[in-house]
C-alpha cells in the first residue's frame, strides 16, 4: 500500500513543489482521517458488544487523534497560498505552525497520560482483562504503525517537518498501546495492580520527551536557524563559478517556508574591472542561483585590490596572526590606508558564536599580536558573526 500511494503521488506531481508538497501532505491527512476513522469505529462496535468501557472510550481517543490529521492537510493548504499585499513572501511558514500545533497535541497526550497515571499509582484499579480487549489493542498498534511508517516515509520524501510530527505522534499512540496491553497481562496474571500506573507514567514521559524534540525541530526553522552547509557550498559554488569573483561572505538566508527562500551575500571582485562588466557578471549570477537554488539572492559587490603587493603582504601578515590566535576565525573587506607614521589595517573578524566569547578582550589581544610583529601597524576591526 505505501508504495502504491507513493508511487501514485509521485506520477502526478512534483513532490519537490509547493503544489507537490500540499498534495502529499493532504495525502498523509486523508489516510490518517481514514485509518483514526476505521479504529474509532471498531473499537466503538466492539466495545459495545462486549461491554467494554475502556474499548468505547478508546474508541473517541481515536476520534481525536485525526485533529493531528485535519491540522496537517489544514496547514498545507495554507502553506501554498499564493504571495499577496499582506504576506509578499508566501504563507510557507503555516507548515511549520501546523507542525508545531501537532506537537501540543503530542505535549498534551503525554501529560494527561502522566497526569491519569499518578492517579493510578495512588489509587490502583483492578484491571479487566480480556483477550478479546487485547486483541483489538494489537490491531490498533498495527495500523497506527503502518501510519507511523508510511508518514516516515514520506517525510524523507519531502523534508516536511509537519509529516515528521505526525509520524511521532503515530509512534507514541503505539507506545501507549502497547504499555496497555502489557499492563493487562502483567495486572491480570500477577494481580499487582500498580502497574499500570507504573507503566503508563513511563510511557508519559517518553511521549512528552517526543513531543519535546518535535518542538525543537519545529521552532528552529520559526525562529531562524543557519542553512545547512550543502545548501551554503552550492551557493557559494555558484557564486565563485565566475572568473571574476574572486571571494564571497556575509552570506545570509532567509527561510519563508519550504521552496521560499531569500539570500543576500557579498562578493568579492578585483576593483580594476570594468564595472559594468561586472554588474553583468552578478546579474548572472543572481539568475544562474534562482534557476538552479530556487533562492532569490541579492548580491552586494565589493571592489578589493589584488593586484597590490604591498596590500598582498600585510594581508598574509593579518592571516598568519589570525589564524595563529584563533583558526576558527576569519577576516574580510580587508584594507590598507597608509599614514606618514603607520599603517592603518582596517578589516572586519567573523569569529563563532561562543558563550565565553568577550570582545574586548579578543580585539585587545588581537591588536597587541599586530603591535608585537610591527609597531607601526594600527588595526581596526570589525567583530561579526557568521549566518550560517
Amino acid at each position: 500500500m505505501t508504495k502504491f500511494l507513493i508511487k501514485y503521488i509521485k506520477g502526478k506531481y512534483d513532490v519537490s513543489s509547493t503544489l507537490g508538497r500540499e498534495k502529499v501532505s493532504t495525502m498523509s491527512g486523508i489516510c490518517g482521517i481514514l485509518c483514526n476513522a476505521f479504529l474509532c469505529i471498531m473499537k466503538f462496535v466492539i466495545g459495545t458488544l462486549t461491554g467494554s468501557v475502556s474499548i468505547t472510550a478508546d474508541a473517541f481517543n481515536n476520534l481525536s487523534d485525526a485533529g493531528s490529521n485535519v491540522v496537517t492537510i489544514a496547514g498545507a493548504k495554507l502553506a501554498n497560498k499564493p504571495v499577496d499585499k499582506e504576506h509578499p513572501f508566501g504563507h510557507g511558514r503555516i507548515e511549520y505552525i501546523s507542525a508545531l500545533i501537532v506537537s501540543f497535541i503530542i505535549l498534551l497526550m503525554g501529560f494527561e497520560l502522566g497526569k491519569s497515571s499518578v492517579q493510578k499509582i495512588i489509587k490502583p484499579e483492578e484491571v479487566n482483562f480480556s483477550v478479546v480487549s487485547v486483541v483489538v489493542l494489537v490491531l490498533a498498534i498495527s495500523v497506527k504503525l503502518w501510519m507511523a511508517y508510511f508518514n516516515n516515509k514520506l517525510y524523507k520524501l519531502t523534508d516536511n517537518i509537519n509529516l515528521k510530527a505526525v509520524c511521532q505522534d503515530s509512534l507514541n499512540d503505539c507506545i501507549a498501546t502497547g504499555a496497555t496491553i502489557i499492563s493487562l497481562l502483567v495486572s491480570h496474571f500477577t494481580g499487582f495492580h500498580h502497574i499500570d500506573g507504573i507503566v503508563g507514567l513511563l510511557v508519559a514521559f517518553a511521549i512528552v520527551f517526543s513531543g519535546v524534540g518535535v518542538l525543537k525541530d519545529v521552532l528552529g526553522p520559526l525562529l531562524g536557524q543557519p542553512p545547512s552547509a550543502e545548501l551554503v557550498k552550492s551557493i557559494e559554488d555558484l557564486i565563485l563559478s565566475e572568473k571574476e569573483i574572486v571571494g564571497v561572505h556575509d552570506l545570509i538566508v532567509h527561510d519563508y517556508g519550504p521552496g521560499r527562500i531569500i539570500a543576500s551575500a557579498h562578493a568579492e571582485v578585483p576593483s580594476n574591472e570594468d564595472i559594468v562588466h561586472i554588474h553583468d557578471v552578478i546579474d548572472n549570477v543572481e539568475k544562474k542561483i534562482q534557476k538552479q537554488l530556487n533562492i532569490v539572492i541579492c548580491i552586494h559587490l565589493d571592489p578589493i585590490d589584488i593586484n597590490n603587493e604591498e596590500v598582498n603582504k600585510y594581508k598574509a601578515i593579518a592571516q598568519k596572526i589570525i589564524k595563529g590566535y584563533n583558526d576558527e576565525y576569519s577576516f574580510h573587506d580587508f584594507r590598507l590606508v597608509n599614514g606618514e607614521t603607520h599603517k592603518n589595517l582596517i578589516f572586519d573578524l567573523v569569529i563563532p558564536f561562543d558563550k565565553n566569547n568577550d570582545t574586548t578582550k579578543i580585539l585587545n589581544d588581537i591588536m597587541a599580536l599586530f603591535k608585537k610583529y610591527d609597531e607601526n601597524i594600527n588595526v581596526v576591526i570589525t567583530i561579526e558573526h557568521s549566518f550560517i
